[in-house]
């Protein structure tokens, strides 16, 4: 068959390498001048730092196929993010652990007294969380949500924490031991020369064709049998609803001689610091020594019509105008949407991999058996 696959990402790179080892034809296009998407990595011609050029992306999952799966097109280093945090004149480790605490509070505590004491800080009154303040002051108490996650929220976001959902903290976990890893997986790493040769090595097979800076016109799914889209589920229809809500960033580039910062990542949780963290990306290869280095303030905002989206909203509104682009989707026939974009889901990448193998799988059952290929694998209400 002859598949056409919109966006060379991680989502569109997998499907097209499960589906050209299975016989068929595979196109894949990107309106970008380089495949990767989000995770296109490259080096630095001023540094030689090895730079994530739409912001930081870090492999981490407990799904030992996908883990596999990437090791099999490149080399992974052992990498573990230690996210520090600025605020109120201090710098403490994130996400919130034993040694924040205790420095935060000037405290001496050992793990059980401090379980006691965030239970004494936590308001217990709010018994069924609604908000993310709320389960903030549910989870940790004032003082640590009003250090560490309003001013951050209200600056990533864009909007008071009283107006997003509670199940956005759910994520963010509370530690009473010393244990700095951002991540539980057990599976964590980096790709020792970025993530674009490893993107590139996937796509590497006879049955696929690439092709760059090619946006998507619709008679292209004149010519093929099947159609991928990991681009924006609204722009297939041409926004005819409507525009989904996203927020994207501004990257503030400066560079430095020696170390600028010791970490990774530092975040800034004061509301009057207006940008959200700085990465400083040589720290993201640990395994490499340079003398230089190139750090990025972040700044968050909401995205305009030809903004980079990053993060789906998903607020009430956004979550209604979903559906609707979800009925026109599922009315469509000929395409299946995936990837974040597509299926307009904050997603990680090992979710996004699985996701992959996951909707190629299927697209090859159907085939077999000679059923009409979903829209959606993984639906996106």
């Amino acid at each position: 068959m002859q598949i056409l696959l919109v966006g060379a990402g991680l989502s569109g790179a997998v499907i097209g390498r499960r589906l050209a080892e299975a016989g068929h034809d595979c196109r894949v296009i990107d309106s970008r001048d380089h495949i990767g998407g989000n995770c296109h990595t490259s080096r630095d011609a001023e540094t030689g730092v090895m730079m994530h050029v739409y912001g930081p992306h870090i492999f981490h999952t407990d799904d030992e196929e996908v883990w596999n799966y990437v090791n099999g097109f490149t080399e992974f280093l052992p990498f573990q993010n230690r996210v520090k945090a600025t605020a109120r004149g201090g710098v403490y480790s994130l996400p919130i652990n034993l040694l924040t605490i205790n420095q935060f509070f000037g405290k001496t505590l050992r793990p059980d007294e401090a379980r006691e004491f965030i239970a004494a800080q936590a308001d217990r009154t709010i018994t069924d969380p609604q908000t993310f303040e709320e389960q903030a002051l549910r989870f940790v108490g004032r003082d640590l949500y009003e250090a560490f996650f309003r001013g951050y929220t209200e600056k990533q976001w864009g909007c008071s924490p009283t107006e997003l959902p509670a199940s956005i903290l759910k994520r963010l976990p509370v530690r009473f031991n010393y244990d700095d890893n951002y991540f539980f997986h057990r599976f964590q790493g980096m790709p020792r020369g970025g993530y674009t040769p490893m993107i590139e090595a996937i796509l590497d097979h006879p049955n696929i064709t690439v092709e760059l800076s090619t946006p998507y016109t619709p008679d292209m799914a004149s010519d093929a049998d099947h159609v991928f889209w990991s681009g924006p589920l609204d722009g297939f229809f041409d926004y005819e609803l409507g525009r989904l809500g996203y927020r994207t960033l501004d990257f503030e580039r400066f560079t430095h001689q020696g170390d600028y910062q010791g970490c990774a990542v530092m975040n800034y949780g004061d509301r009057d610091t207006p940008y959200t963290r700085i990465t400083e990306h040589k720290h993201f290869s640990p395994w490499e020594s340079h003398d230089a280095s190139v750090c990025y303030r972040e700044y968050s905002r909401e995205a305009g019509p030809d903004d980079i989206p990053y993060y789906p909203i998903r607020l009430v509104a956004e979550k209604a105008l979903l559906g609707d682009y979800v009925t026109r989707a599922e009315a469509t026939e000929g395409v299946t949407f995936v990837g974040r974009l597509g299926t307009y889901r904050y997603l990680d990448m090992d979710v996004t991999i699985r996701e992959a193998l996951d909707t190629a799988g299927v697209f090859l059952e159907n085939m077999t058996s000679g059923r009409e290929m979903q829209a959606f694998v993984s639906s996106p209400l």
